[in-house]
């Protein structure tokens, strides 16, 4: 049976980012975060941006957002992956500013609005994990 996935690029996994990519494994999606002050770290640093501290470790998040924005593609950009698809700006409540950028999967690509409540679900592709939002009313997805 073939693979119905779409082409996907896939990130390099490092140290650095592998909470982040193979978190979908235990459906949980991972930020660093700060052990001092708590401030949430995306994309992965070495060092919080907002106490200097090098104390982060990842940690799960609720997998919850808001569509911060997004546009709806009608090109086929990737011979695989058929518009129309949503690529958003998601904005988790775990802190003001804490964004991803994502596709909006499993709805009608017209139906997404601004500040529509999504949460996270996954797609695994070559042991990586990527992260993708769906609406929080919908009943299909593997997130949290």
């Amino acid at each position: 049976m073939a693979d119905s996935k779409p082409f996907r690029v896939l990130p390099r996994i490092t140290e650095q980012n592998e909470h982040f990519w193979r978190g979908g494994r235990e459906g949980e999606l991972r930020f660093l975060r700060c052990q001092r002050c708590g401030y949430w770290i995306h994309p992965p640093a070495p060092v919080c941006p907002e106490c200097l501290s090098k104390d982060v470790a990842p940690e799960a998040t609720s997998g919850r957002a808001v569509v911060h924005t997004y546009t709806v593609n009608e090109q086929p950009w990737i011979p695989t992956l058929d518009p129309p698809y949503v690529v958003a700006i998601v904005e988790l409540p775990e802190q003001e500013g804490l964004r991803l950028t994502t596709n909006i999967v499993n709805c009608d690509p017209y139906e997404v609005r601004i500040g529509m409540q999504v949460r996270v679900t996954f797609e695994e592709y070559d042991d990586v994990w990527l992260p993708f939002f769906e609406p929080a009313g919908s009943a299909g997805g593997e997130g949290r």
